[in-house]
């Protein structure tokens, strides 16, 4: 099957630590454990966390492990956006916070506008976004 608008994606990145991102991902967010893999001490095997919505065609993935594995390296500008069509609320920001996240203010005055910026465990941004996604967004 060729590239299409309904191919799954999977969002991949090294964490830290796999339970402090399950805690921030699931309980924050709200994301279920699609998969999980405990590694072992063979060369290329690590510790894997698979999360997302059963229904949707992207999961993020979580790595851990291994001298091959790179640590995460963040910028202000690795977002992930969820798209809400609805203001954020402010129980969910609070619920993100009290699971190892951090509110932030965005570099980019457009997400500061439409949205709110939480830094995950690792330092990757999670943009709750109050509009409703469009190719213009």
């Amino acid at each position: 099957m060729p590239f299409t608008g309904h191919s799954h994606i999977r969002i991949a990145r090294p964490s830290l630590d796999l339970a402090v991102a399950e805690r921030f991902w699931v309980r924050g967010l709200g994301l279920s454990v699609l998969f999980r893999a405990a590694g072992g001490d063979a060369p290329g095997e690590h510790e894997l966390l698979m999360l997302g919505h059963p229904d949707a065609s992207w999961h993020l993935e979580l790595v851990h492990g291994g001298p091959d594995l790179p640590r995460p390296r963040p910028t202000e500008e690795d977002l992930l956006v969820v798209y809400l069509d609805e203001p954020v609320p402010e129980e969910l920001v609070t619920r993100l916070e009290e699971h190892g996240g951090r509110r932030v203010p965005s570099p980019n005055p457009y997400w500061n506008r439409w949205g709110v910026t939480v830094e995950d465990p690792d330092g990757y941004r999670l943009v709750l976004c109050a509009r409703a996604w469009s190719s213009a967004s």
